[in-house]
């Protein structure tokens, strides 16, 4: 991270120096940390200029000029959904800092970087990464801008992006940069993304317009084929064409059967080869058993950055998901098939943790990953893997190929919690609940060993309606993990709680349907403390959803494409919320405009049936209310007070 430090290791330059909005903590739940490990075991010098001064340029000049490239990164998280909430509030923390200050890294990181580097050393190539370039790899709406932006590709004038989980085409491209430069073709590369000036000879182009009609002409000649994804120029001007190049993409994310993309962007192309073929259960151990610190570094002088102190004696046992919730990016960053480590190579990281980490009491915090439970969990079919196109494997049902077993993760918590020095292993990765009811022996696993006090979960909704858009299970489904919780809890004699996450206003939500999830809140004596309001994220269906007002879950054909109500307007938002915060005396007096307006007046009053009171505490609510009290004014008390992370 310094010159002081390269002169002691004998260095006159970097091979390779990575650009991170993150402070730099040497551990494999932090990106820059594996990807800079994973380049130093391939023999290149790696150097990191975590959180730079992004004003001046002299700060990416620090290390000196890479001989290979620069890799440039947000950090763990995207820049804006790290820096803005959902109602485009600027967070004033920030924790993957130290001390958590906000303020440490530019708005759209990867952009600034980028420019920063090029400035400092022109002819320095530079290679985007992380989830920030990952998911705006083609032309996308941008949430906080309200339009469609382009390739961070062009916008950040990058030689290079790579996409996903990328430890094998980063070390393929190293090598190649190091051989014979950055002019070269690096079209063999899975998960990777380019600028073309045009397709080269010996393709042929295939539009998304009768995509499957197109191609099997093009199949039965032989030939090599690219799908034309709509402009950059069509998707910003027409929203059902943003829609359909959506469906495109998430319909093209198996690496069994994607084909290669490209975007017109004004006179250049955006080319993204296949997605990249999982990481083998050997590789991921090779690359989790690299020699890290499992420390920030020493420069911090050990102040605190929130996420280590989180993440600090926790364990990632695997990657990806095949839940393909419409809202999340996950799938589009790592993929919905699941990698996993081995047991060997995680016990060994909890002895590590054990053994090496300051401060550890005996308590692994969490085993987990994206979710709980879905290690080793993959298709039993490798043929119908290779040639399937479900966004998700569990959505409408569990598809009848996925192997649900839980068998394997059952041995490894009882393994993991027999280390020598462990007291317990927690579980705070979301547990997907419609698995875990296949399993009632994990779920006694579950809560006689894993659980403290709480535990997580996400139904984000009760209705139908904003569910199939979600790609979620029915609340049923949740009822059900509920009630062998429960079960096992009394069997164990412990007090346990389930801690349910909701979403407001996500597309396809009504305020009907709001009003129905706030009444089983209520039947259920539930008081969320902290609510999340939906954030259409870079590339998510749900974001196209949101963006177009169509559905492309659904076949996006000009004219016959199926609609969806967007939850735009910040009245509408904020009553969503509202909804979900019903018992909180400050959202009574819009509630009661919004069911009087529903036709649902019945429900303003004091019975156990009804939402709200007719009546208004002194002091709260909209100015001029709260002069007229019924009785003594009293907030609300009893239930289960929910939040995120604490039960209060």
């Amino acid at each position: 991270m310094s010159r002081a430090e390269m002169d002691t290791l004998g260095w006159d330059s970097c091979d390779i120096i990575l650009v991170t909005g993150d402070a730099y903590i040497d551990h494999p739940s932090f990106g820059m940390a594996l990807i800079g490990r994973l380049l130093e075991a391939q023999g290149f010098r790696v150097g990191v200029i975590a959180q730079p001064d992004w004003r001046d340029a002299s700060a990416f000049a620090a290390l000196g000029k890479p001989n290979l490239f620069f890799g440039v990164t947000s950090g763990n998280m995207d820049s804006m959904v790290n820096r803005y909430t959902s109602d485009r509030r600027l967070r004033h923390n920030d924790s993957y800092t130290p001390g958590g200050e906000g303020g440490k890294r530019p708005d759209r990181s990867v952009i600034v970087y980028a420019q920063r580097c090029r400035e400092a050393y022109p002819d320095a190539p530079i290679v985007l990464g992380g989830i920030e370039a990952s998911l705006r790899r083609i032309a996308h709406y941008d949430y906080w801008s309200d339009k469609v932006r382009r390739s961070i590709l062009f916008d950040a004038k990058a030689d290079l992006l790579l996409y996903g989980n990328a430890e094998r085409a980063l070390v393929d491209v190293a090598h190649r940069i190091a051989k014979g430069g950055i002019a070269q073709d690096f079209s063999d590369i899975r998960g990777l993304a380019f600028a073309r000036s045009a397709t080269p000879a010996g393709w042929t182009e295939v539009p998304v317009d009768n995509l499957e009609d197109s191609l099997e002409g093009v199949r039965a000649k032989g030939e090599n084929f690219v799908i034309r994804l709509p402009s950059f120029e069509q998707v910003a001007g027409d929203p059902e064409s943003y829609a359909r190049a959506s469906r495109v993409l998430h319909r093209e994310s198996n690496p069994g059967n994607a084909r290669p993309l490209t975007q017109r962007h004004g006179d250049r192309d955006i080319w993204l080869t296949a997605p990249p073929v999982p990481l083998t259960t050997p590789e991921m151990d090779g690359v989790y058993d690299l020699p890290y610190a499992r420390a920030p570094h020493p420069s911090y002088a050990g102040a605190k950055i929130p996420a280590w102190e989180m993440i600090r004696h926790s364990v990632t046992i695997m990657r990806g998901c095949f839940g393909g919730c419409a809202f999340c990016s996950i799938t589009e960053h790592e993929g919905r098939i699941i990698q996993s480590r081995s047991e060997d190579s995680i016990i060994r990281e909890i002895e590590n943790i054990r053994d090496k980490t300051e401060g550890f009491t005996g308590i692994i915090s969490d085993i987990g990953g994206p979710t709980a439970n879905m290690y080793r969990q993959r298709c039993k079919d490798a043929q119908a893997e290779t040639v399937c196109r479900r966004p998700s494997c569990v959505y409408p049902d569990i598809c009848k190929n996925l192997d649900t077993s839980h068998d394997p993760l059952i041995d490894l918590y009882r393994r993991a919690r027999a280390v020598p020095g462990v007291k317990k292993v927690m579980v705070a990765s979301g547990v997907r609940y419609d698995l875990a009811v296949k399993s009632p022996a994990y779920i006694k696993e579950l809560v006689e060993h894993h659980v403290g006090g709480y535990l997580k979960i996400a139904p984000e909704h009760t209705e139908d309606g904003p569910l199939a858009k979600m790609m979620k299970p029915g609340i049923g489904s949740y009822e059900r993990f509920k009630q062998l919780f429960d079960a096992a809890a009394r069997a164990a004699k412990k007090e346990y709680f389930l801690i349910p996450y909701f979403i407001a206003a996500h597309p396809g939500t009504s305020d009907e349907d709001m009003m129905h999830l706030a009444l089983w809140l209520k039947r259920n004596k539930y008081r969320a403390d902290q609510v999340q309001t939906y954030l259409p994220s870079p590339m998510a269906l749900s974001t196209a959803m949101y963006h177009s007002g169509f559905n492309p879950l659904k076949p996006v054909r000009r004219g016959a494409s199926e609609p969806v109500d967007a939850v735009k307007g910040l009245r509408q938002r904020r009553l969503h919320k509202a909804f979900l915060r019903y018992h909180d005396p400050e959202n009574w007096p819009v509630l009661r405009e919004a069911l009087k307006a529903m036709g649902r007046a019945d429900l303003i009053g004091p019975g156990k049936h009804q939402l709200v009171p007719a009546w208004q505490p002194a002091g709260t609510g909209k100015a001029g209310e709260g002069r007229r009290v019924a009785g003594k004014a009293k907030r609300p008390t009893g239930g289960k007070f929910l939040t995120k992370g604490v039960v209060r």
